[in-house]
């Protein structure tokens, strides 16, 4: 009997990109609000294209998932906003006007 690790390998790969985006995200609201949108959608093209080109398996899934984190961090960031404007999370003072 094999046994694979690949899996458990690419699901930590996944645990940790999706661990690793949830607080870039709360910090990229507070110090840019929701225009850094812009630096996930261009890291996730980035990752995304790069994933074509990866002649590595294993890298190639892994960029891949690397894209669709920076992709999800889009609409978090968003989300986030709203979060902060019920006071769940606090608010950049020098961006109040933000959060009207």
């Amino acid at each position: 009997m094999e046994i694979n690790y690949e899996g458990l390998i690419l699901g930590a790969g996944a645990f940790l990109c999706i661990g690793m985006f949830h607080p870039l995200v709360i910090k990229a609201e507070y110090y840019f609000g929701v225009k850094s949108w812009w630096g996930f959608l261009f890291i996730g093209l980035a990752a995304a294209i790069g994933s074509l080109f990866v002649s590595n398996i294993y890298v190639s899934i892994f960029l891949g998932i690397f894209a669709f984190s920076a992709f999800w961090g889009i609409g978090e960031v968003f989300k986030q906003r709203d979060r902060v404007r019920k006071g769940w999370f606090p608010a950049n003072p020098k961006r109040k006007d933000d959060y009207k």
